[in-house]
């Protein structure tokens, strides 16, 4: 037993001297390829001399939000610096790079970049950290990570929902000014890409481009400002179906009450308070969800317009309401004063329609108007009183053709037939004022 346990010993020293640790091997050619620990990478390659230049790139993965309220937008994009730092070369054959990950990222100097105007911003983790890096034996660098960030956007709404707006993610390093580190496009307008499938529910992508120029802190100098511009235009068709669409059908609903007969109270209050509070619904609906900006917005300009709308034709009630009340109150009165006249025995009331004929004139001979009391009727007729007289047929024609003509002056429902035109007109005449200038 003793001498098969000491062969299987001088067997696995064997085979442990033949194959060495490749992993032991390697890391000890890395440290001296790259020589990590023979320089100090707190500072900056080529410290002292002239600003290092580092290229930038980027690569748009996703849109996610943007935020009307919050008056932010957050995306997902992939970052890229180039440098050269000389620290980092080693000698190659071949002139094949080298390939790391976030691990080594700890041990050497890398730009600090940061995102100008962000509110929250993380390097993703799953499964590991996005970092990687790769080193050509020039001593050329590629720093990537996969970042998300959710960054301030100056919104301006006084044209929403016919809006478009432009933000701007921003970037710059945080401790070095342009004397030290030099920011820049690495290809221009090349140096962004965006991912074919963007697209966002509420805006259409219109445009992307790249800017840069110089910021300015009063306490520390100038810095590279680096600037990822992106132009939306918002989709208006939601809005049509959810806010312009229900606005204009309520203010067309109000309409209904100019042909309801002015003598049914009940249907053509309860009709104008109805379309009233729906428009109230809409236009809190409306601003509920965007952020209470002092300015007017083109969605408040319509809402607005079209509650006045509204409003004006539960008042026209009001108006027809009242004169009607006026005019009945006069009315009887009128019929108080001459109920009763002396030495006149019989009297007769006749019907005579507002378009009455000579002949129907001229068979009251022998009778003489005393009083004439218009009553409400369909179709508006003119209830006349007679009595016995022997006034002529001329002084009788011009009597009734008087009261005609003031009967058409004073009947309240004129205000609505003015109405059936006047509104709908006024209306139209506003709507296509508002898209010439809002569209």
């Amino acid at each position: 037993q003793r001498h098969w346990t000491n062969a299987i010993a001088v067997f696995c020293s064997h085979i442990f001297k033949k194959n060495h640790d490749l992993t032991k091997a390697w890391k000890g050619k890395t440290e001296q390829l790259l020589r990590v620990d023979e320089h100090d990478f707190t500072m900056r390659p080529a410290f002292g001399g002239p600003a290092i230049p580092v290229g930038v790139d980027v690569q748009v993965e996703s849109l996610d939000s943007i935020s009307e309220v919050d008056m932010d937008f957050t995306m997902t994009l992939y970052l890229r610096h180039y440098w050269k730092d000389e620290r980092l070369s080693f000698p190659s054959t071949n002139n094949k790079s080298m390939t790391f990950d976030g691990r080594l990222v700890k041990k050497i100097w890398v730009p600090d970049v940061f995102f100008v105007h962000s509110k929250r911003s993380f390097i993703h983790d799953t499964t590991t950290d996005n970092i990687m890096l790769r080193v050509f034996p020039d001593g050329h660098v590629l720093y990537s990570m996969r970042v998300t960030v959710t960054a301030m956007c100056n919104m301006d709404f006084s044209r929403f929902p016919l809006d478009s707006q432009t933000c701007s993610l921003e970037l710059e390093s945080y401790a070095y000014t342009d004397e030290d580190l030099m920011l820049y496009w690495k290809n221009g307008n090349e140096s962004l890409k965006t991912d074919e499938k963007i697209s966002l529910s509420q805006f259409l992508i219109q445009k992307f481009h790249t800017t840069s120029r110089l910021a300015f802190y009063s306490s520390t100098g100038w810095y590279n400002r680096l600037y990822i511009n992106f132009t939306l235009r918002r989709h208006i068709f939601f809005f049509l179906l959810q806010t312009y669409f229900p606005a204009t059908l309520m203010v067309m609903l109000s309409w209904v009450s100019f042909w309801i007969d002015r003598r049914a109270v009940p249907a053509r209050v309860s009709l104008g308070i109805t379309t009233v509070l729906t428009m109230s619904t809409i236009i809190t609906g409306v601003n509920a969800s965007m952020p209470r900006v002092s300015y007017i917005k083109a969605v408040d300009i319509y809402l607005w317009v079209s509650f006045v709308f509204v409003f004006l034709s539960v008042l026209e009630y009001a108006a027809v309401n009242y004169l009607t009340t006026v005019q009945e109150r006069k009315e009887r009165k009128l019929q108080k004063r001459f109920s009763c006249s002396c030495g006149i025995p019989h009297s007769k009331t006749m019907m005579l329609d507002g378009n009455y004929s000579e002949s129907d004139a001229n068979s009251l001979a022998g009778y003489t108007r005393n009083q004439m009391v218009p009553e409400e009727e369909k179709q508006e007729k003119i209830v006349v009183h007679l009595a016995m007289s022997n006034e002529s047929n001329s002084s009788r024609k011009r009597g009734l053709r008087g009261h005609v003509g003031l009967r058409i002056i004073q009947n309240t429902h004129a205000i609505d037939k003015y109405s059936r035109l006047i509104f709908p007109g006024t209306y139209i005449f506003f709507n296509l004022i508002y898209w010439s200038v809002f569209s």
